[in-house]
């Protein structure tokens, strides 16, 4: 473990925040917003309390930034599923993502986004509402893809975007939790292929 080192005056030197901010991301990850330890936050990030407060805020703050670098990282899949060529390329790729960052073998298992704070306490309310503000906006953003998909006839008029907007969200979530409870990545690619077949389904 790194150890926070000191200048001259006792002062702490600077700190690689980005790397900080990963370690920090990957504990919440693994434990949640409430397991997320201050001990344990600033153990794995290699600093001080102080230096933690300083730099990215109180654990709030900290969780809300590594929303963001997970956003902008593991779960930058959306993004890039979003620019698919068709509706059903771009429901393949967010399941092939959502199986992809959920099972890495180096990282924790699950998604941070679903997991890290769906059961927690009065304390961990602000993190809760910022969860579910995260998941809306992945859904709308998916939604608003398949609306698009229909304009351009891509998908047909008797088709649903909104259901199936709902139907891939839920599924990538639930994907996640099944990753979480140690179902490996080939059950799940089987899983979500079956859920594709005769795709747009609704």
């Amino acid at each position: 473990m790194k150890t926070e080192k000191k200048g001259p005056s006792g002062r702490p030197r600077g700190f690689d925040t980005g790397e900080a901010l990963e370690r920090a991301m990957l504990v919440f990850w693994e434990h949640g917003y409430e397991g997320a330890s201050l001990g344990r936050l600033t153990s794995a990030m290699g600093i001080s309390a102080t230096s933690m407060y300083a730099a990215f805020g109180n654990k709030e703050q900290l969780f809300r930034k590594a929303l963001e670098r997970y956003t902008e990282g593991p779960s930058a899949y959306l993004d890039q599923a979003l620019e698919e060529p068709t509706a059903r390329d771009v429901a393949a790729a967010i399941l092939s993502g959502a199986i992809r960052t959920t099972t890495t073998p180096s990282r924790p298992q699950g998604c941070m986004g679903i997991q890290g704070a769906l059961a927690a306490g009065e304390s961990a309310q602000p993190a809760r509402e910022l969860l579910v503000g995260w998941r809306n906006d992945g859904y709308m953003r998916i939604r608003e893809r398949f609306e698009r998909a229909m304009d351009e006839g891509d998908l047909s008029a008797a088709s649903d975007p909104v259901l199936l907007a709902r139907f891939v969200t839920t599924l990538a979530h639930g994907i996640a939790v099944q990753a979480a409870s140690g179902v490996c990545r080939d059950e799940l690619e089987a899983m979500a292929e079956v859920a594709l077949r005769g795709w747009p389904l609704v």
